[in-house]
């Protein structure tokens, strides 16, 4: 029962209503009987650093999703070394007299990979927002090199001189045997495709980070030329299973339950 005890945690994002986060972590807080709820609030960018403030002063925290990642990262007050090497930040709580930030989205990316047994050699990264830092920073936790898309000529070139500058190697498109969609084309049906599947000769393994029931089309497209594909139903429970550490060191996250909740919720 929500009372005056109740820690409370929001998702900051524009838009929010697709996800499945609210769902899978009130069900990991009943699982461990913590008084808690997380609930999701659709704001601006001009809000962000406000209620990053509002929330973890209250003693609760929470996540911030697309487009606010970067805007959080320079908002809290003490960002982990991921969040300053990213620049992008998805995880806030409250720290000392200030907010503290993590970057968990790398955590997730990785586990999704992992999962789908993606080589480390080069990845195609569509999008330069803040998941796309988030999985420059995990190709370089695995030695992997980098292509850059963007519909921005000048954002695509920024990026891969930050890329650069990060320690990445940047690869060519027609080298790469992975994907993965860090933009936000797929979460409505109308959305095109983020790229066509046979663009990249070489693939082998994709993964989408937006997710839907029954996945996404994207994801259908590319198993039908025989890729290994996953949308972000797997990053999502990695990332959040490591969020709820951050708010909680002291338990450790039920991530089967929060699994399951996800793909019962995703069938």
């Amino acid at each position: 029962m929500v009372n005056g005890k109740t820690r409370v945690f929001a998702l900051l994002g524009s838009p929010v209503e697709h996800s499945v986060s609210p769902r899978m972590q009130n069900a990991a807080f009943r699982a461990l009987g913590l008084n808690a709820a997380y609930v999701p609030l659709s704001c601006d960018s001009a809000a962000v650093p406000a209620l990053l403030v509002a929330f973890a002063g209250a003693g609760g925290g929470g996540n911030v999703t697309v487009p606010h990642k970067e805007r959080a990262a320079e908002s809290v007050t003490f960002p982990s070394p991921t969040v300053r090497e990213v620049g992008a930040c998805n995880t806030f709580w409250g720290q000392g007299n200030g907010v503290g930030g993590e970057n968990t989205d790398v955590a997730g990316i990785l586990a999704a990979l992992d999962k789908l047994e993606a080589p480390s050699s080069c990845w195609f990264v569509l999008g330069t927002g803040g998941s796309a830092r988030a999985v420059c920073a995990a190709a370089l936790k695995r030695g992997a090199a980098v292509a850059i898309q963007s519909r921005s000529q000048r954002r695509k070139e920024d990026f891969e001189q930050w890329a650069g500058g990060f320690g990445l190697r940047v690869c060519r498109a027609e080298e790469c045997e992975v994907a993965i969609n860090a933009t936000p084309l797929g979460l409505k049906a109308a959305d095109p495709l983020p790229m066509p599947p046979s663009d990249l000769p070489l693939l082998v393994a994709a993964l989408d980070l937006v997710y839907a029931r029954q996945r996404t089309r994207w994801v259908h497209a590319l198993r039908k030329r025989g890729v290994r594909a996953e949308d972000g139903r797997e990053a999502v429970v990695a990332q959040g299973a490591a969020a709820f550490e951050c708010w909680y060191p002291e338990e450790r996250a039920p991530t089967e339950v929060m699994r399951a909740v996800v793909n019962a919720t995703l069938r």
